[in-house]
């Protein structure tokens, strides 16, 4: 059920169909190409790079603490370290660049200002936006405005786009980054004759922009307004402390392959192993394109195309097929790629002409018919031919939270094929949601964004599933908050054997929160959990009623927790920070299990802690 306050309904937005040829397969199924993960261990990479600039081995932002980055001695982490008597520079690559698939790691200061240039030229912003509520184009992840000093004020910034929703992180906390930039376009004569655009941006792992065109340099750009088809990365270093690691880029400069000599033959009925062997063909003829409507329909027919595959640069190539209303697969000299239904395939071409068959067969009338394929191979970003795509007419259901909201569904475990079945997700307006497992007692999964997506669970017959629509911070493979432990280095307990556990649901309080409540070892347990006003994270209170004397709760696990100051942790590789309130006395324990550490801490009968992210 959704649960809002008095005389409201759960909200729906309608959003449009995201293509799923070119720009949208780009960063999803990432292209063979010419890539480079740079290590970092100098600055070679660089040409002239200011005194600002240094490695280390690691780094850490200190909050409360603006512009300052602390680092350890040591390679593998690009930090910048301006300040008053060190003024900044940019930073700017020996190598230039024209398409690229650009992934990073960054970690800004708190109040620090940054950015990423294209080329030079086209800057995608970098800054402490922790807790933003409705993010500008100036903001973390915004496409940054071009200027013109001759129009009135309030006007000079023009062409900005802000990230489609707030994704930052933390000062302090590792963000990643993965962009798609295809340089502009010129003919022989030097005209521009396609603007640069950003394919697709993703923010720790949300979609922030998607196909957008950039008419032309944005502000502080070089070449005083110029485009050129190449140019170098570039990273603002004068306005504040950031870090960056494990900088990765991929480069497109290889023509596509291209199809041609298309030949098709149509037969009715289904697809069979041995069809072309004993059928005749219904029609047959020459096609410029791959298309799912040539010769001949019916609700039930098989379209087999022959033609040649012009490659021109050797390597392995990655080949699929993007249809609607029916399956198909690619033979390369004859054998497989992909087998039937099945969509991608890897496959080693050769240089020059290659014979390619390409099967599609229509089976009822469920779909609008539409047949492409998707190619990409070494310097070759994933590019799609054939039938435009019609967008499949179910809207996705979208649930928003203007208000407190409840919503009780199931949740996907990722990693695992369990889902959480008892999910109760707590949805607020300021942008900060969490899951709850009532099964465990367990804080499964925050997240900052838009709140869920409910297509799975209410289209059709559905499968109970919800989806969060932001940048999600989870906990772990599910497991109960609270255990008894004869000793320290007991494994935690994975079930509820012998622990009497019983959920005994949720109370609300004025402003539609829940309390969650539940019996576990003779002890009766309410967990209120409230997001902070200004969206940095939210607060956990457990009471535990005559708490047994080896009563413990285990907060956080993660490849690394690590002690900052007092009662402030960084959790699993600084993803996200726990600080602990009230213990009643109790003194926490970081310790190593199975290959992980965890923070556990003894119940004296209230335990409140607050999670930053």
């Amino acid at each position: 059920m959704v649960h809002r306050s008095k005389n409201s309904k759960p909200g729906r937005s309608w959003i449009g169909f995201l293509y799923a040829c070119g720009a949208g397969l780009a960063l999803s199924q990432p292209a063979a190409a010419q890539s480079a993960q740079w290590p970092l261990q100098d600055l070679s990479a660089f040409r002239q790079p200011g005194s600002s600039w240094q490695l280390a081995s690691d780094v850490q932002a200190r909050l409360g603490k603006p512009n300052v980055l602390e680092t350890s001695k040591g390679a593998g982490v690009l930090v910048n370290l301006p300040g008053k008597k060190q003024h900044g520079q940019d930073l700017f690559t020996s190598q230039e660049f024209g398409d690229i698939d650009l992934e990073l790691d960054y970690m800004m200061a708190e109040g620090s200002n940054s950015g990423i240039y294209f080329q030079g030229r086209y800057e995608l912003q970098l800054l402490d936006s922790w807790g933003v509520a409705n993010p500008r184009p100036g903001d973390n992840g915004g496409i940054y405005e071009r200027w013109d000093d001759s129009k009135p004020e309030g006007q000079k910034g023009y062409q900005g786009y802000a990230p489609r929703q707030n994704a930052s992180k933390a000062p302090g906390l590792w963000q990643h980054l993965k962009v798609s930039f295809q340089a502009p376009r010129f003919d022989a004569s030097g005209n521009k004759i396609e603007n640069a655009r950003i394919i697709r941006a993703e923010l720790n792992g949300v979609l922030i922009h998607e196909n957008v065109v950039l008419e032309g340099p944005t502000r502080g750009s070089i070449g005083g307004g110029d485009e050129k088809a190449t140019g170098p990365i570039r990273i603002q270093g004068d306005h504040g402390a950031v870090a960056f690691r494990n900088i990765s880029i991929r480069e497109f400069k290889t023509p596509r392959p291209e199809l041609s000599a298309l030949q098709y033959s149509v037969f009715g009925g289904r697809y069979t192993k041995d069809l072309f062997l004993t059928a005749k063909p219904r029609a047959t003829g020459a096609s410029k394109v791959l298309t799912a409507n040539a010769g001949p329909l019916s609700p039930e027919y098989v379209l087999q195309y022959t033609g040649t595959l012009n490659v021109k640069e050797a390597g392995e190539y990655n080949l699929g097929l993007s249809m609607q209303g029916g399956g198909g697969f690619i033979k390369i000299n004859g054998k497989n790629v992909t087998e039937f239904g099945q969509n991608r395939g890897k496959v080693q071409l050769p240089a020059g002409e290659v014979p390619i068959e390409i099967v599609y067969a229509r089976s009822g009338e469920w779909g609008n018919p539409s047949l492409g394929m998707v190619i990409s191979g070494p310097g070759v970003r994933d590019f799609y031919t054939g039938d435009a795509i019609t967008p499949d007419d179910t809207d996705p259901i979208m649930v928003n939270a203007d208000q407190n909201t409840i919503l009780r569904s199931f949740i996907d475990v990722p990693g695992s094929q369990q889902k959480v079945v008892h999910a109760v997700s707590v949805g607020s307006p300021e942008k900060v949601h969490y899951t709850y497992d009532m099964d465990k007692g367990m804080l499964v999964q925050v997240w900052r964004g838009r709140f869920l997506e409910t297509t799975p669970m209410w289209h059709e017959r559905g499968n109970g599933t919800a989806r969060p629509q932001g940048a999600i911070q989870r906990f772990g493979t599910p497991f109960f908050t609270l255990g008894r432990l004869a000793s320290q280095q007991d494994a935690w307990n994975a079930d509820s054997t012998g622990s009497g556990y019983r959920p005994k649901g949720y109370v609300l309080d004025e402003n539609d929160r829940p309390t969650f409540r539940y019996q576990i070892h003779g002890s009766t347990v309410t967990d209120a959990i409230r997001v902070f006003e200004d969206g940095h994270g939210l607060s956990r209170e457990l009471t535990v009623s005559e708490p047994a004397a080896d009563l413990y709760a285990k907060l956080a696990e993660g490849a690394q927790i690590e002690a900052l100051d007092k009662n402030l942790y960084l959790v699993d590789g600084k993803a996200w920070y726990l600080q602990l309130q009230d213990a009643g006395g109790a003194k926490p324990i970081v310790r190593d299990a199975a290959g992980k550490k965890e923070l556990i801490i003894p119940v004296k009968g209230k335990l409140s802690y607050s999670i930053l992210f």
